[in-house]
């Protein structure tokens, strides 16, 4: 959506909040990408979700994986899994709960992967079910419908270690703007990269 005409039609439903598939239209059965949502019960915050994605990403690495993180626009933190190779959704929603489950299993105290939102106190939920067929996650990029005019963002691994150590990553507008300006766009690999997620073992 780079037209001018289709940006301004959407201004004009006060799409603020776009909300993506992790399939393309021209296939809707296969994700061209995987999610981990990270979602912090309070009194966590995203300062939690930013040391669930540093071990999430260490995970990732050893079976080969390249992840790439960006901030919700909200409170939480999203890990992205470039595919864009043939997988179905129930393969990338196992997966997502397999490392899910991991992470929980080596800090119990911390995450989980249970939808029970009473159980979510001072925890990081790490949202699988958002790889579902019919699911969606907030757009890279998207404002947030909030009084403070946040952004999903890219960061890079480095801005997540920080985030870990009490320097939250939290972008507006401008912000984003600046970014861009300055770095590019650190999603753009995700269009491109190729990636096959592991099988489970029969």
């Amino acid at each position: 959506m780079t037209e001018p005409a289709a940006l301004a039609w959407t201004a004009n439903l006060a799409a603020l909040e776009l909300h993506a598939p992790m399939a393309r239209c021209h296939d809707l059965e296969s994700p061209t990408m995987l999610v981990f949502d990270l979602d912090p019960g309070p009194p966590a915050t995203i300062i939690e979700c930013c040391s669930v994605a540093l071990d999430l990403n260490e995970v990732l690495q050893s079976v080969g994986l390249e992840s790439f993180p960006k901030t919700s626009g909200s409170k939480g933190l999203q890990v992205y899994v470039p595919l864009n190779t043939p997988h179905s959704h129930d393969h990338a929603s196992s997966f997502a709960l397999a490392v899910g489950q991991l992470l929980a299993k080596q800090r119990p105290k911390e995450v989980l992967v249970e939808m029970n939102k009473k159980q979510r106190t001072g925890k990081v939920f790490v949202d699988w079910s958002q790889n579902s067929r019919h699911k969606t996650t907030i757009a890279v990029y998207s404002m947030r419908a909030r009084p403070r005019p946040t952004v999903s963002t890219p960061i890079t691994w480095e801005e997540v270690a920080l985030g870990a150590d009490g320097e939250p990553p939290i972008f507006e507008t401008a912000d984003v703007l600046d970014r861009i300006e300055s770095q590019g766009d650190l999603f753009a690999p995700t269009l491109t990269l190729q990636q096959d997620l592991p099988r489970a073992r029969s």
